[in-house]
């Protein structure tokens, strides 16, 4: 059994700065990669950032320079840190892990119940 659970979301207002957490626990292996999506209201879910064994990051080009993707592996959780915020970037933020439960296993895809980033104007 593997849980995965986001935290940090929040209102706040045009240039402010979040920090949104997650964090894996349970039956864990070795993570593969970790990363944040996002999803607006009437909008299909978008990656936003994204952390492949700590050494590869990527990141959505509207977020680039503003949004910051960290892990602790030794925690088991991701981060983004999120400054210069805009009314766009207003979504239900969702985490995801991808890991092996055992040396010889494969893969598995693990969401996050997403929590919300309200950026007024």
């Amino acid at each position: 059994q593997v849980q995965v659970v986001e935290s940090g979301g929040g209102l706040v207002q045009a240039g402010e700065s979040l920090k949104l957490s997650c964090a894996a626990s349970g039956s864990i292996f070795s993570i593969n990669a970790m990363g944040w999506y996002r999803q607006a209201p009437g909008k299909v879910r978008e990656l936003v950032a994204s952390d492949t064994s700590g050494r590869t990051t990527n990141y959505a080009d509207s977020v680039k320079g503003r949004f910051t993707i960290s892990r602790d592996n030794s925690k088991n959780t991701v981060y983004l840190e999120m400054n210069s915020l805009k009314p766009e970037d207003t979504a239900v933020y969702f985490c995801n892990v991808l890991l092996r439960t055992s040396y010889s296993g494969p893969s598995y895809s693990y969401w996050g119940q997403g929590t919300q980033v309200t950026v007024s104007s």
